[in-house]
């Protein structure tokens, strides 16, 4: 019986599989601990060839790092349908999906990957071009999110606003996977909430905000995110104290001091009543 020859890829495609292959080890087991030799046995090719295509380990890591990179960016990619809340929260529950699906390669993607060994080695670490890479990513979040709100020119407190958003994201993703206290989907509509609440903060102070925010809680459901958020808020802030009593007028003062008769029901604390009656004037005493 002859045996099946093993077919032979072109140069893209080789290194397409391999990118493939460490992209899916990264994503199970943080880089250090993947090695060239576990990659070409998973590839069914010799260590001398994985090194034919990519000149080491650091350049292969930046390689499955670029391609995580362009996924993860197509995942803040999102029709312009329904409110704003929904589409956010659509953005983030293809976010966690991805940060979910490539624990260990998220946190080496947004952490810039391990740290270098001094004196060299073959383990990844965060280059320039790692780096370059990640804030691709952020700038790609960055772009889609305006875009979302219609905006082309963000004033410098929107842009920083936005920004802060897509950082608060990213942490709150790698805090999620150090223990999963919190349930996912509670935290996907957190963050939908921390950007609202984000801009409504800085709308406070910026005019051009305040009517963007505005635009957009006038375009939500009213059993939508925004909404909700809203009353949960309602809920926590505590009852309004009484508005102060106004003055009395001061012939109300003065009539409050007169005494009383025996059987009078006055207490001392009549003059915030509006109609009281004028007490009678003493008559004056005769002039000697």
């Amino acid at each position: 019986m002859a045996k099946s020859a093993r077919r032979r890829m072109g140069v893209e495609e080789r290194r397409e599989q391999l990118i493939t292959v460490a992209l899916d080890l990264f994503a199970s087991r943080s880089p250090e601990d993947v090695s060239i030799d576990e990659i070409a046995e998973r590839a069914g090719i010799s260590r001398p060839l994985v090194y034919h295509y990519f000149p080491g380990k650091q350049s292969l890591y930046e390689a499955a790092l670029r391609r995580a990179a362009d996924e993860l960016s197509a995942r803040f990619v999102e029709p312009r349908e329904g409110s704003l809340g929904e589409r956010l929260l659509r953005v983030m529950g293809r976010f966690f999906d991805f940060v979910e699906d490539h624990g260990p390669g998220f946190s080496a993607l947004m952490r810039g990957g391990p740290a270098a060994v001094v004196g060299g080695g073959d383990v990844p670490h965060a280059t320039g071009s790692a780096r370059a890479t990640i804030d691709d990513v952020r700038q790609a979040a960055y772009e889609q999110i305006l875009a979302h709100l219609g905006v082309e020119r963000p004033s410098a407190r929107l842009a920083l606003i936005v920004r802060s958003w897509v950082s608060l994201a990213e942490t709150t993703a790698l805090l999620w996977l150090d223990g999963r206290t919190v349930a996912r989907a509670e935290l996907e509509t957190q963050l939908v909430h921390d950007f609202v609440a984000l801009a409504a903060v800085g709308a406070v102070a910026d005019p051009e905000l305040a009517d963007l925010v505005r635009d957009l809680l006038a375009q939500e459901p009213s059993d939508g995110l925004f909404a909700d958020l809203l009353t949960r808020l309602v809920t926590l802030v505590p009852e309004a104290p009484a508005a102060p009593q106004a003055p009395a007028a001061p012939e109300a003062s003065a009539a409050s001091r007169v005494p009383q008769g025996p059987h009078s029901s006055h207490t001392p604390h009549v003059s915030h009543t509006p109609h009281l009656p004028h007490a009678p004037r003493a008559p004056e005493a005769p002039r000697v």
